[in-house]
């Protein structure tokens, strides 16, 4: 098992990893949107945090040799079910003709109180 660690994607805001390899699987924990650069929230609409969400994501799949098509699962949190539209627009636009099996759940609350929150499951063949 390997810890992973990219300074493309903020840092865990807790005692845990941004992801974890396991032989040819990597599992990533929630992303929220902030830029790794301030650690901050890019905007404080669900558009600006989603896109920031997927990059935060994809850096930490490049950051080991995975791409978008490795993702098999997507978990999506949202604090607010009625963005559900908006989200799928934009998340379409980034996994395009990929399809990965997902859940969506509406949460009461995330952390630092961000709007989106979304984690991956990718597998290498």
């Amino acid at each position: 098992m390997k810890y992973v660690h990219t300074k493309e994607a903020p840092e865990a805001i807790g005692p845990y990893s941004q992801a974890i390899l396991e032989q040819k699987t990597l599992y990533t924990s929630g992303q929220l949107g902030i830029d790794p650069n301030t650690q901050e929230f890019v905007s404080n609409d669900i558009e600006g945090q989603t896109k920031q969400v997927l990059k935060n994501i994809e850096a930490i799949l490049t950051s080991e040799d995975f791409k978008i098509t490795d993702v098999c699962k997507v978990t999506i949190y949202l604090k607010d079910l009625s963005v559900f539209t908006t989200v799928n627009e934009i998340y379409q636009n980034f996994f395009k003709e990929h399809k990965p099996a997902r859940s969506t759940i509406e949460v009461s609350r995330l952390p630092k109180n961000g709007l989106i929150e979304i984690d991956v499951i990718a597998q290498k063949s």
